[in-house]
């Protein structure tokens, strides 16, 4: 849903209309930065100073980034696939840390403790810390996710008012719904996005906030993918973008140039894609 509602100030919507032509102008500078010759990029990785890129993200996005179970303290996925995909051709390790909640890496990238975050969505706050690679590595829509048998009717964001939700604490949806929920809804910020469909199938809220690739493998884990839909149409869908945290040593302008170039190879290629079938297949145990 692109459409701001009406609940908008003037003063809202100045802010929403400067940081919309902020971001085409920063996309149209990233999108030139991927189409860059591959000569560019082989001397740009001969200007790199850095060695290991210290990697986290949110342990609650399958297929995309989940807790390993046979390795503690380590994330794996579709997206840390990817990026090793990227960048390990340019002799650079890749080392994917589980840092816990999805609030807390944010809150670890703010303070520039580690180099890059393996897939967020761009908010005005998070370009104040992070510098976004382009393009995007997927698009993802958001759902509100509903029991069985505790449906209503949803067709745009008011539908929600005096509802009870819940999501993962810190978690974004794009900055129109974020902007907007903030001033309206009533939406309670859990640790782990288990914790919210436990909530909504004993009726403590009547929806759940959450992506519709995630929620789809999230629930089949769960064995509880029946009990659940998916309303239409979804709240948003936003791009996920790989991000170096301003602070980091390994964040140069010549690493940027060169992981921007491959990245955009393998998303026109449609390697994310591939990917993510693959890593859906493993992480619900699915021959």
């Amino acid at each position: 849903m692109d459409e701001q509602p009406n609940q908008c100030t003037h003063g809202g919507v100045m802010l929403k209309n400067l940081f919309e032509r902020t971001l085409r102008l920063f996309c149209t500078l990233g999108v030139w930065t991927s189409v860059l010759a591959m000569p560019v990029a082989t001397q740009a990785t001969a200007d790199i100073h850095c060695e290991t890129l210290t990697v986290s993200g949110n342990p609650e996005y399958p297929p995309l980034l989940w807790r390993s179970a046979e390795k503690e303290g380590v994330l794996v996925g579709a997206v840390p696939a990817l990026l090793r995909e990227i960048v390990e051709p340019m002799g650079l390790e890749v080392v994917v840390r589980d840092l816990g909640s999805w609030a807390r890496v944010q809150h670890v990238a703010r303070k520039g403790d580690i180099d890059m975050v393996a897939g967020a969505f761009i908010t005005s706050e998070r370009i104040g810390y992070m510098d976004y690679l382009l393009p995007p590595i997927t698009h993802l829509p958001t759902a509100v996710w509903v029991p069985k048998g505790g449906e209503f009717i949803y067709r745009h964001w008011p539908d929600l008012l005096g509802k009870r939700g819940s999501t993962l604490i810190n978690n974004s949806f794009g900055q129109n719904f974020d902007r907007y929920a903030d001033t309206n809804l009533r939406i309670e910020g859990v640790r782990s996005i288990e914790q919210s469909f436990r909530m909504a199938l004993v009726g403590r809220v009547d929806y759940v906030l959450y992506e519709v690739l995630q929620g789809q493998v999230k629930l089949a884990d769960l064995g509880v993918a029946g009990q659940f839909e998916a309303l239409e149409p979804p709240v948003s869908r936003e791009g996920l973008f790989f991000t170096f945290t301003k602070e980091s040593q390994c964040n140069s302008f010549e690493l940027r140039e060169a992981i921007a170039d491959r990245l955009y190879e393998l998303v026109s290629s449609g390697r994310p894609s591939q990917l993510i079938r693959e890593y859906t297949r493993l992480y619900t145990r699915q021959e």
